[in-house]
């Protein structure tokens, strides 16, 4: 899984960040990009998709429940805008669990063993739920919020075990990073693959990293000259301030901050910088009108791909086991190596449709039918998807506020 650094403005990192804003999120648009990069994507082959059995796992996949977040009699001391129907905007699944958050930031846990809501985790009238993270460490999950009280402008993290939540206690749970000042633009960084939490203080331009499975702090890199920080398996790469001609970067061990490797990287005078990315050694660097550049870290080796091979994508995807990396601009999807209304379920490598979910292959509505949604319905104007691996389903959620269950 890549890091997880969620971010009020969407950005081409290969993670997702949250970061702390002044005000609540209104209704606008989230990119399919981002809903990809809230996916768990496994480095590890036994977890991934099986191309031999994929197709007969999906072949007759059918909606098999639907959940709502929504219920104004539960929800009548929250604030007015935390009342409001809004969209799915993301969906977890955590030992027979599925927690589903909408845009206006409430979050509600649905119980796969008797299909019954078991509690909402919004705490407290004005708390705005902004992000989940499964803490696969501890079997907790982590909740990024943000306050009426305080302005809606500082993030505050807090645990809980997912057995409290399965028992309807989200109450159970402790704050995290409590002494840590994350307000506008402060964020916190969950890293799954280092086992790794990145925050950020702006007030003092402080990073720090604390261990996933305890909390503890590791240790800190306080410098104002440091613009960005990129994490990857077993390394960290410091973006620093650039020159006119060059960018100083710094390579740090996540495990302790230890200096691996210190250079500047040339660049194009009086060009933009579109993205710097890390990719295990390999550090991508594209400047505006010029080409891709893709150099090896451990001998400095460079290889370039021509401006018009390569466009400026909005986001990536890395695939740190395959050594492939995706690229997302406008509608298209490319697969990329360091040579230079339905559901579809692909396989990566070769685009091939393993198998798809719609209409005409679900379950037949009866006169009996339980659900809000038709199943086309469901299938229109899907706004998150989420894939069991443990259950082998498919959660999705749309604009209603509803979730839905697909699985044979």
């Amino acid at each position: 899984m890549e890091p997880r650094r969620i971010s009020a403005s969407p950005r081409p990192c290969s993670g997702r960040r949250v970061v702390a804003r002044k005000r609540p999120r209104q209704e606008s648009v989230v990119s399919s990009v981002r809903k990809l990069q809230r996916r768990e994507i496994s480095s590890r082959r036994d977890r991934a998709f099986a191309m031999s059995a994929a197709q007969e796992r999906f072949r007759n996949i059918q909606l098999q429940e639907e959940f709502d977040t929504h219920d104004p009699k539960e929800n009548s001391s929250l604030l007015p805008y935390l009342r409001k129907r809004s969209k799915i905007i993301e969906i977890v699944a955590a030992r027979d669990i599925v927690f589903a958050l909408s845009q206006s930031g409430v979050c509600a846990a649905f119980s796969r063993e008797t299909n019954k809501r078991i509690c909402f985790l919004n705490g407290s009238p004005d708390e705005v739920i902004r992000s989940l993270f499964y803490n696969k460490n501890n079997e907790s999950l982590i909740t990024v919020s943000v306050y009426g009280s305080e302005n809606f402008s500082a993030l505050r993290c807090r645990t809980t075990r997912i057995e409290y939540i399965r028992r309807g206690q989200p109450d159970a749970g402790f704050p995290l990073f409590e002494t840590e000042s994350l307000k506008w633009p402060g964020f916190v960084e969950f890293d799954d693959v280092n086992g790794k939490v990145l925050t950020y203080s702006a007030q003092d331009s402080t990073y720090k990293v604390f261990d996933l499975k305890n909390y503890t702090l590791l240790y800190s890199v306080s410098d104002k000259n440091v613009q960005e920080i990129k994490i990857s398996p077993g390394i960290m790469l410091l973006i620093y301030t650039r020159t006119s001609s060059s960018v100083p970067l710094k390579i740090l061990s996540i495990e302790d901050g230890t200096v691996l490797k210190s250079f500047s990287h040339l660049l194009h005078r009086n060009k933009k910088v579109d993205f710097i990315e890390q990719f295990n050694e390999k550090l991508l660097v594209k400047q505006e009108g010029e080409n891709l550049q893709i150099l090896d870290v451990r001998n400095f080796q460079l290889t370039e791909v021509s401006r018009t091979e390569f466009m400026t994508p909005s986001a990536f995807i890395f695939l740190y086991e395959l050594q492939l990396f995706l690229t997302f601009r406008n509608r298209s999807v490319a697969v990329w190596n360091f040579r230079a209304g339905s559901i579809n379920i692909s396989s990566i490598l070769t685009g091939k449709c393993l198998a798809k979910i719609k209409s005409g292959n679900s379950c037949k509505e009866k006169k009996g039918w339980k659900f809000q949604n038709t199943v086309p319905e469901a299938l229109e104007d899907i706004t998150a998807l989420y894939y069991d691996e443990d259950r082998d389903e498919i959660y999705t959620g749309n604009r209603h506020g509803l979730v839905h269950v697909w699985s044979n």
